[in-house]
């Protein structure tokens, strides 16, 4: 049941993230924290999504812009550092809160409140559609902010892709370029936050889990195949509401202690 769901959820959100530029991160984080802990679902997540971004890089990385690349990407791995260490230390602290149910005591870490909470605020942008809308003014002005806000939400949660594609819409790039740039900085992120997850909770994870990992970044792979034949011709609305459905629940689950 576990690999069925993760490898599945793998499959459709790269099919998903190769053309919106976010998608997988957002749909796996939810499918990992039903069966692991909050950060080494992460962590997991991010080794998933790192493989993933590479395979892309094969694909659409000769589309790379440079100059948007260096202008957006440095922001983005300073702070993805910044943002990772935030989780390796909220994932050494004590539960903020316990409560009891039917016999059981759940307990709510910190790093899952955290997580919980980014969800939520993940799932309300997804309903709303306001995040891909809104301009934020000269791209070049600010396509550094919007790399210190990717890395570091990189970072943390693993939710990037909706900053960095909001920023790269008003860059002034064409489809491929959008692409290939945005697969080429969530790959530099993703290294960045395994560099320093691996600190306290990688190893283990990745060690116990690499089977699974495995067949994931397989099927995500797959995934991205599919996309770069099929996935253009869709409309993404109702995938996007039940990406922001499906978040929210999860994050309920964390903030509850349940997951």
């Amino acid at each position: 049941m576990v690999w069925l769901l993760i490898c599945g959820v793998a499959f459709g959100a790269s099919m998903l993230t190769l053309f919106t530029g976010f998608g997988l991160g957002t749909l796996l984080l939810p499918a990992f924290a039903a069966f692991f802990p909050a950060e080494a679902a992460v962590a997991l997540t991010a080794v998933v999504h790192l493989l993933n971004s590479l395979f892309k890089l094969l694909l659409v990385g000769r589309h790379a812009r440079l100059g948007v690349l260096l202008r957006f990407g440095i922001p983005a791995v300073l702070a993805a550092f910044v943002g990772a260490r935030v989780l390796v230390w909220l994932a050494g602290l004590e539960p903020v809160w316990t409560w009891s149910a039917a016999g059981r005591t759940f307990r709510v870490m910190p790093v899952a409140a955290v997580i919980a909470a980014l969800m939520i605020v993940f799932a309300a942008l997804e309903l709303w559609g306001g995040l891909k809308r809104e301009r934020f003014g000269v791209a070049p002005r600010w396509l550094p902010v919007g790399g210190l806000l990717t890395g570091f939400f990189g970072g943390l949660s693993g939710h990037q892709g909706a900053f960095r594609s909001a920023f790269l819409l008003r860059a002034g790039l064409g489809k491929e370029a959008f692409i290939g740039t945005g697969v080429a900085i969530a790959a530099c992120v993703d290294l960045t936050r395994l560099a320093v997850y691996s600190e306290r909770f990688f190893g283990a994870d990745v060690a116990r889990n690499g089977p699974l990992l495995g067949a994931a970044a397989v099927a995500a792979f797959a995934g991205a195949i599919a996309g770069n034949r099929l996935l253009h011709k869709l409309s993404f609305r109702s995938i996007e509401t039940g990406v922001a459905v499906l978040l929210a629940i999860v994050a309920v689950g964390l903030g509850l202690g349940i997951l």
